[in-house]
């Protein structure tokens, strides 16, 4: 069993921002899906960070349940690339949108 760290409110204190958090747009990405290649096998759902993606109710030709982007987290996408790098069916790709 791992122990975690015993913080001091002292060590608290000390802890800050980084310098120029502030200058570093978090980029954001557009994913596309490709609903006939999905066999449900939620791996990319799984290991999103922000949870973007989720099951839909549709069925595919195959009688999978394709992934979809849910509609609370559409601007959520931060373009990791783990979704597409998962997928063992290439379902799935991420396009980095350029931030105006």
């Amino acid at each position: 069993m791992i122990k975690e760290p015993k913080i001091s409110e002292n060590q608290r204190e000390i802890w800050r921002e980084p310098v120029n958090f502030g200058r570093f747009a978090v980029p954001k990405g557009e994913i596309h899906i490709f609903p006939e290649r999905c066999k449900e096998c939620n791996y990319c759902t799984n290991y999103c960070p922000n949870q973007v993606l989720e099951r839909s109710p549709e069925v595919n030709v195959y009688g999978y349940h394709p992934v979809r982007v849910r509609e609370d987290k559409k601007d959520s996408c931060v373009a990791c690339g783990m979704c597409q790098s998962i997928c063992p069916d290439f379902a799935i790709f991420v396009k980095e949108v350029k931030i105006q």
